[in-house]
């Protein structure tokens, strides 16, 4: 990928509409088909075609003759639907949470979980339920993610930057020390809670998972992430120019630092509520941005839209492997994600240091 600076325009080559169509396409045909899946698949299992009948039905289509039990209905509409809805949801704000991070960090190893955000979103979240915190009512766990999310991102950026710039291995040494520290605090936190029962199901929270979920609580991370995709897509152009570098953006008419600053809020509103909702779920704003880069290019106002697609298909896809790989068991998703997500990390970081070997060698 290549961003040549001329003038007052920025160019970001990749392939051309065509390409970018049939991406997107491909990938709603796989929404389409792993939603269906995530309805259809369980310790219940209901056809492809009765879960398009149960859906169709209760949208008010009339072509349908119920030919269903009262139980199935209930587990795809109430049980299943609320879980890939939210599974998708999730998917797709972390992954466009990691598309943007890498650009304004310029750092292909820049993710949510790896550099301790997620981790403080769940500290704060964790602080409100431990001590039962509802000052902003339904909202407050959401609100004290997001002041966490903050807190840590900007931490690790302060501790990562030194002399002007940022390296990879100086970022993610900062994002594992820190993260490491919130963990702890957090540890220490439902340890020394009396409420143990309590203290066991967040334990199991932070791990992440969809489970529980209902349709009263997907709202605010759907809000969330269509706020966050269209401030992003708008914000696309001024993503382009980091690319060039941060000098070369300010030449182009970017305040660089400013726009860092608000783009470090959103992305940590986001992520508050994505993690209030579901736990921190790691790996997906790492695995998506570069997969979907490899088809679309490095332009953000074709990686934005395509890698929140990935993102949904992702983890819907993780979310069915979690709820029958070891059942009756249910793995927590953040576990399966990690699984994928620690081999993808360990590919990036050893192509980084090919690569400044070669860059050396030059």
């Amino acid at each position: 990928m290549t961003v040549p600076v001329t003038g007052r325009s920025t160019t970001v080559k990749g392939p051309g509409r065509a390409t970018l169509a049939g991406t997107v396409a491909v990938l709603g045909v796989l929404l389409v088909v792993s939603a269906t899946a995530g309805l259809a698949i369980g310790s219940v299992q209901v056809p492809p075609g009765q879960v398009w009948g149960i859906v169709t039905h209760a949208l008010g289509a009339g072509w349908t003759e119920p030919d269903w039990s009262g139980a199935r209905e209930t587990i795809v509409l109430d049980v299943r639907a609320p879980r890939v809805l939210l599974g998708a949801v999730v998917g797709a704000g972390l992954a466009v949470v990691g598309t943007a991070m890498q650009a304004l960090l310029r750092n292909p190893l820049a993710e949510p979980y790896l550099l301790g955000v997620s981790s403080g979103a769940s500290l704060g979240a964790v602080l409100v339920i431990v001590f039962g915190v509802n000052l902003l009512g339904t909202v407050s766990l959401s609100a004290a993610a997001f002041v966490g999310a903050l807190g840590a991102l900007l931490l690790v950026y302060a501790t990562a930057r030194s002399g002007g710039r940022i390296t990879s291995v100086r970022l993610v040494l900062a994002g594992v020390a820190i993260a490491a520290v919130l963990t702890a605090l957090l540890d220490l936190l439902l340890l020394t809670t009396d409420r143990g029962n309590q203290a066991r199901e967040v334990l199991a929270w932070t791990l992440g998972g969809l489970g529980g979920v209902n349709w009263g609580m997907l709202w605010l991370p759907s809000t969330a992430l269509a706020s966050g995709i269209g401030i992003l897509l708008a914000q696309a152009r001024n993503l382009n120019l980091l690319l060039a570098g941060e000098e070369a953006a300010t030449t182009m008419g970017l305040d660089v630092a400013r726009f860092r600053a608000r783009m470090f809020v959103l992305l940590s509103l986001i992520t508050g509520v994505l993690v209030a909702a579901a736990g921190p779920i790691g790996f997906v704003g790492l695995i998506l941005p570069h997969i979907v880069r490899l088809f679309v290019g490095g332009d953000h106002r074709r990686v934005l839209p395509t890698a929140a697609l990935g993102g949904a298909v992702f983890l819907i896809w993780a979310d069915i492997a979690a709820r029958t790989v070891a059942a009756p068991l249910e793995i927590p998703v953040g576990v399966l994600t990690a699984l994928c997500g620690g081999p993808f990390f360990l590919w990036l970081m050893r192509r980084d240091a090919r690569r400044g070997t070669e860059r050396g060698a030059v």
